[in-house]
């Protein structure tokens, strides 16, 4: 039977930080009111002429390094993005020519928001175990820094610019143990950027819309459910969980979600504060980081959960 397994991780952030104090110059907030509330105190801020597909580029190389796989030798590209470079050819193949990788190898996009990276290894995954694939790469990457509106402190906060990748190679041995994907449409309206271009001009708001309250609800129910759905179905206990990757939202949603697992902080992955909410590429992000500082060891078993508008949820859980 055919498996696979996580070769290599890598991300990126773009250079520029923007500290809270800094963003409270332009609008009405203040450090202590994003900390005290999200848990945030900075993010990163793609430069100008910096795209989406820059981002992916440099998160796809460090992947590609720490596997030892050249883009040459991959067959299949997933990139997880709601802030493509443009509205098509896809940032996957654009990624593919910037990285130099095979002509002929297979490449697309996944649009799920904050759960898209989830929902891109799924898919990843799921091929590669019914095709002729034998090394994927699997990128989330954002810059939300140009669908916020900068004078609405509900939304402008929370968000940064990023990406992370990992590489997938086939293995005798199970590394990707399986996942859970969900999706409900009539919760369209608490998260969306509802405008859309219409024969040459922009209709509706170009910039990102949300409930929070409702969000917030939405988001802990359904993530709390995802954690013990994902788990029974391949007959594991909470407690032989190593590691919960969730999407660096919230500082609040991921607390909640751990007590009500009754998990200690303690085996809860957190960049929330350093990278805000960079949407499909924190899952990644997050991973690389705790892969990279020796917290994430092989052979430990890892739970990655995204939510996100949609309204879509999803995990994956795996053995390094």
């Amino acid at each position: 039977m055919t498996h696979t397994r996580i070769a290599g991780t890598g991300s990126y952030l773009p250079a520029r930080v923007l500290s809270n104090e800094e963003l409270s110059r332009t609008v009405d907030t203040s450090d202590e009111w994003i900390v005290s509330r999200t848990g945030i105190r900075q993010r990163h801020v793609a430069a100008e002429g910096e795209l989406t597909s820059d981002l992916a580029l440099n998160a796809a190389r460090q992947a590609l390094q720490a596997a030892g796989i050249e883009a040459s030798q991959l067959d299949l590209i997933v990139v997880a993005t709601t802030t493509p470079d443009m509205i098509f050819p896809s940032t996957a193949c654009i990624l593919q020519a910037k990285l130099g990788a095979r002509a002929g190898a297979a490449a697309f996009d996944v649009q799920a928001v904050c759960s898209g990276f989830v929902y891109a290894l799924t898919t990843a995954d799921a091929l590669m175990r019914t095709g002729d694939y034998r090394h994927a790469l699997v990128v989330g990457a954002e810059v939300y820094s140009r669908i916020l509106d900068w004078q609405d402190r509900s939304t402008c906060v929370l968000f940064g610019d990023g990406a992370g990748a990992l590489v997938l190679s086939r293995s005798d041995s199970p590394g990707i143990l399986g996942a859970k994907l969900h999706a409900d449409g009539r919760y369209t309206g608490i998260l969306s950027v509802p405008g859309s271009v219409r024969n040459g001009k922009v209709c509706g708001s170009p910039f990102l819309e949300m409930d929070g309250n409702a969000v917030f609800k939405l988001a802990v129910k359904v993530l709390g459910e995802l954690v013990d759905e994902t788990l029974a179905a391949h007959g594991m206990a909470r407690g032989e969980l190593d590691w919960l990757i969730p999407h660096q939202a919230n500082i609040r949603i991921i607390q909640a979600t751990a007590r009500r697992l009754g998990m200690s902080m303690e085996k809860v992955i957190v960049t929330v504060d350093r990278h805000a909410n960079t949407s499909a590429a924190s899952i990644p992000l997050a991973l690389d980081l705790a892969v990279r500082d020796g917290r994430i060891r092989r052979g430990q078993s890892i739970l990655m959960q995204g939510v996100g508008g949609g309204f879509t949820w999803g995990a994956v859980l795996a053995r390094l």
